[in-house]
């Protein structure tokens, strides 16, 4: 168990031998719950490693969960008719 303190903004620092144990990385996804009084923060596993294989291309863009966020943003973005 690690002590961390909360800031003025509500944020904290997850010190890094934990980001290293849940391999969490700058850019990272967590998903944050609230169980009775607790904050549960669980690192996302990145989309790459989901569908690492499952399809055949020729080249996996170099970062997958950036790109896919940008896809869903263009697919969501009103075209002009």
């Amino acid at each position: 168990m690690e002590i961390v303190k909360v800031d003025e903004k509500g944020r904290i620092l997850i010190p890094k031998s934990l980001r290293e144990k849940t391999e969490m990385k700058e850019g990272s996804y967590v998903a944050v719950k609230v169980e009775k009084k607790a904050i549960l923060i669980q690192p996302m596993e990145p989309i790459a490693r989901k569908y690492f294989g499952a399809f055949k291309i020729a080249k996996w863009p170099k970062d997958l969960d950036e790109f896919v966020v940008e896809v869903m943003k263009e697919w969501w973005t009103p075209k002009a008719t």
